[in-house]
């Protein structure tokens, strides 16, 4: 009995509570009714008011001023936006052309040290100093065609100890194709650097003079600020590089054949002057 007197106690005091509960938020709904109904007389009396100060027309034109105003400005929003982009492209074209002008300066000065020698293996550690310190490669062989056997021979390498390739024919993977074709190479995934355990090139590029390969520049890896990709002018720089590479190469062989044939015409020069000699004292 005093259980059951207790238990309605508790659903009395629960009622008491949640109907006092009800009661604040009934007063809260007043309080905002109220607010809302004096705003919206407030916005009654200023609409009046204006009424009273416009005529009809003029209220119509001041809508239509405001309407072609929200348009103009619609329009110069989208015309910022245009000179926006605009902006945009003309700064990385400037960065573009500027990284271009420093590589054109660098390999300038690059060609000068080139051709500023005919001695063959000068000409080969200065190609090796360009494709470090310009080209930004980390691991490359300098390949030339060994025109008797009609293979590829590396005659200069760097950062590539024992995996080195020694000997490609000519159409035989991608430095043989390279060759065959005379066109670059530009692998698009540069962290593709081994296929099936075999070293694989990310970018070849034939060194050319008009329709004659000498040979072919094979680059494997490149320094770590290069390897994200290869850029456009970066595909020019090694255009370029490979021309003035097969240039300089090409001279210096002529060099160094004509220095061996006029050593050899000197010899026999010098031997016949000797019989002449030796015959005129006899």
């Amino acid at each position: 009995m005093e259980r059951r007197e207790n238990d309605l106690s508790k659903k009395a005091e629960e009622f008491l509570r949640v109907f006092k509960k009800g009661e604040e938020f009934t007063q809260e709904l007043l309080k905002e009714n109220e607010r809302l109904r004096y705003k919206l007389l407030k916005l009654e009396e200023e609409n009046n008011a204006l009424s009273q100060q416009y005529s009809q027309p003029q209220i119509q034109q001041l809508q239509e001023r405001l309407a072609e105003a929200e348009e103009e400005r619609k329009r110069l929003s989208d015309h910022f936006r245009v000179v926006e982009e605009e902006n945009k492209n003309f700064a990385t074209k400037y960065v573009e052309v500027e990284e271009e002008n420093n590589n054109l300066a660098n390999l300038y000065v690059a060609s000068n040290q080139l051709h500023s020698t005919l001695d063959f293996e000068e000409v080969l550690r200065t190609i090796i100093e360009i494709m470090i310190n310009l080209v930004g490669a980390e691991r490359f062989a300098l390949m030339l065609l060994d025109e008797a056997s009609g293979v590829l021979s590396t005659i200069a390498s760097e950062g590539m100890e024992a995996k080195s390739p020694k000997k490609v024919r000519i159409g035989e993977g991608i430095i043989g194709r390279a060759f065959q074709s005379g066109e670059n190479f530009f692998e698009e995934d540069l962290s593709r650097t081994e296929t099936e355990g075999e070293i694989h090139p990310i970018v070849c590029v034939p060194l050319k003079i008009k329709d004659q390969t000498l040979g072919v520049i094979a680059v494997f890896t490149l320094l770590e600020q290069k390897k994200k990709k290869l850029t456009r002018v970066d595909e020019e720089l090694f255009g370029m590089l490979a021309g003035h590479a097969a240039t300089a190469i090409f001279s210096a062989k002529l060099y160094s054949q004509s220095a061996r044939k006029l050593s050899t015409i000197q010899g026999f020069i010098d031997l016949l002057s000797g019989q002449d000699s030796r015959g005129q004292n006899g």
